[in-house]
């Protein structure tokens, strides 16, 4: 008992000191367990195996995916135009929409749905995501007070309620002390987020050595003078090749790529194809021709062979105000030449971009001038500027001919900011689904099912670009933490440690009265929490509780209602439960930040409990 304590203690330090990463502490701590043999190795690695870390691996990929596809950009959109420009009215709508939502969902599938929501809405506001993102953690554990499916330590007072044969709880008997939560949460986090979050991670957007794809479009004018002509059943290009057309000689145009919609008969599934124009590509009806030049020459083209001109420059997915590139597949970067590279003075013709590297230049700058036009016969000059376009493996790939010239930027980076948009309403029917799943206990697919399936939906449908894009939205450091601590709650309950402490403190109070000794066992659970799961803490605590009622001879139903509470408020560490873990690496949290923030209003939370509790569930 002794040495788990220690191993404990020496834990809890240094998460606080901050100095060591905190998933390595929590596998020193895993070791420390198996070297006394206080674990056996089966024992000590049931953290990697169980259902919550494997849900929140599963919860990454599908809050990686509503990012991907630009659908959380799209809801934070319509919740920013409640909230206007007022950061109280973002908070309030924040904590209200999470708690409501909480206390139907999971708290941890509640902050899986909403932190990419959250990021996205504080990004668009100008605001701090850090501001947000406790919290969201926080609200999502407050609503699932509302409801007996809420949170786990709710199922866990059922259980032990209903075991020692006492009435069981309705699925609304939580909900006053939800409100009451909410509503505490709310006035407490306001001004401790104020001081202690606001300025956390300002200025983490440091711009690359690059320009934003957005910022390319615009200098270069490619907006100005592009067109999107869609080849009709009459078209007289039906089959023939880009070279056969020979549009550069004849019209004096560029076509830039060609756009291609893939089952098109299937709406839900519909994927767009970006072709890049290579000389034998070949047009079939539908595709969208996007193409550079001045406006006469596009609408003489246009004539000549039937084409349809897209009115107001929209894509073929859907109608957009403005004049837009989208970079699924193609991408477009610039390249300085070097003084010693072996293409000065060569034609663009003559350097073979094309041939060689797959890419097409669209412009040149030199200097102070930009050159858009007839570029084939344009020689290239030591210290030009070129903009390429193709495909993103291959404008990356140019960054290895480092002797000929420099790529700005990070072009892989630079493609993983583009949202895949046309894919955010198969976003959102699996996110609905999962949701679905998780809420009706009439399916019969347990919570971690429903979200190993939503993330595989999520990579099989091309919500992500391929599968690495995926594990990528992986934060391995809070997976390995979680699980890393979770078998410290079984040590403690194996060496007899959780029960020495809660009887010790229990019995110690008991003659004080029934406030005093729930008090005890509010504070002793509030404690617990800290260091184990929530989850485990309630299943340690809710027989002690009840057995103390009983012998002192009150209801035990505010007892336990005392232990779910405090199971389920514990907000001064990040790994007592999974929404205070899976928001850690977003808002680029310390320990101390959950210390600063989460204590305080964990203690507060404690002392109004202890005098409401007696009032909605007399002794």
């Amino acid at each position: 008992m002794l040495i788990t304590l220690i191993i404990l203690v020496l834990s809890a330090a240094f998460f606080v000191a901050g100095k060591v990463r905190s998933d390595i502490v929590a596998l020193c701590a895993l070791i420390g367990l198996l070297v006394f043999q206080i674990l056996t190795p089966e024992e000590a690695l049931s953290g990697f195996s169980n259902s919550v870390v494997i849900m929140m691996v599963g919860l990454f990929v599908v809050g990686g995916a509503i990012f991907q596809t630009g659908l959380a950009k799209m809801i934070s959109s319509r919740i920013l135009k409640l909230a206007g420009k007022s950061e109280l009215r973002l908070f309030l709508l924040v904590m209200l929409v999470t708690s409501a939502i909480g206390a139907f969902v999971s708290n941890t599938g509640t902050v899986a749905l909403m932190l990419p929501i959250v990021v996205s809405l504080a990004v668009s506001a100008g605001m701090n995501p850090g501001r947000l993102l406790m919290p969201l953690a926080f609200a999502s554990s407050m609503g699932g007070m509302m409801t007996l499916i809420g949170t786990p330590p709710n199922l866990v007072i059922q259980n032990t309620l209903t075991g020692a044969g006492f009435e069981p709880l309705s699925f609304f008997s939580f909900l006053p002390v939800g409100i009451v939560c909410v509503i505490v949460g709310t006035l407490v986090l306001l001004p401790l987020t104020k001081w202690f979050l606001s300025k956390k991670g300002k200025g983490e957007s440091a711009s690359l050595s690059g320009k934003s794809l957005n910022q390319l479009v615009k200098e270069y004018g490619l907006s100005n003078n592009l067109f999107r002509l869609r080849a009709i059943n009459d078209s007289r290009l039906i089959g023939k090749t880009v070279i056969e057309l020979d549009i550069r000689r004849k019209y004096g145009l560029n076509i830039l790529e060609v756009r291609r919609s893939e089952a098109s008969q299937h709406k839900f599934l519909k994927t767009i194809t970006q072709k890049l124009a290579s000389p034998d590509t070949t047009i079939w009806v539908g595709d969208v021709l996007y193409i550079t030049g001045d406006v006469a020459d596009v609408n003489r083209f246009a004539g000549d062979y039937l084409l349809e001109m897209i009115d107001g420059h929209t894509t073929e997915e859907a109608v957009k105000a403005d004049n837009k590139l989208d970079f699924y597949d193609i991408g477009i970067a610039e390249i300085v030449l070097m003084p010693s590279s072996n293409i000065i003075n060569q034609t663009v013709k003559e350097a073979g971009f094309r041939d060689k590297f797959n890419v097409n230049v669209l412009g040149i700058r030199r200097k102070k001038e930009y050159i858009l036009q007839d570029l084939g016969r344009e020689h290239m000059h030591s210290g030009d500027v070129l903009l390429v376009q193709g495909a993103w493996q291959d404008i990356a790939r140019l960054s290895k001919e480092d002797t000929e010239w420099v790529v700005l930027g990070q072009p892989l980076d630079e493609a993983a900011k583009v949202t895949l948009d046309y894919k955010a309403p198969v976003a959102a029917a699996i996110m609905v689904l999962m949701v679905v799943m998780m809420v009706f206990d009439f399916i019969p697919v347990a919570p971690v099912t429903a979200v190993m399936i939503a993330g595989l939906l999520m990579v099989l449908t091309g919500c992500f670009r391929n599968v690495e894009a995926a594990y990528k939205t992986i934060n391995w450091e809070t997976i390995v933490l979680f699980a890393g601590m979770l078998p410290m709650s079984l040590a403690l309950e194996k060496t007899g440690a959780s029960e020495y402490i809660s009887n010790s403190l229990v019995s110690g109070l008991g003659s004080y009265g029934p406030i005093v000794l729930m008090a005890g066992i509010y504070f002793t659970t509030s404690l617990m929490t800290m260091f184990i799961s929530n989850t485990v803490t309630a299943v340690l605590m809710a027989p002690i509780a009840l057995q103390s009622a009983i012998q002192i001879g009150v209801s035990p139903v505010p007892f336990l209602f005392a232990v779910t509470v405090a199971a389920s408020m514990c907000f001064a560490s990040p790994f007592s439960t999974p929404p205070n873990a899976l928001v850690m690496p977003a808002g680029q949290y310390t320990f101390m930040d959950y210390i600063k923030v989460g204590l305080p209003l964990q203690i507060i939370m404690g002392v109004v409990m202890v005098f409401v509790l007696p009032l909605l569930f007399p002794f």
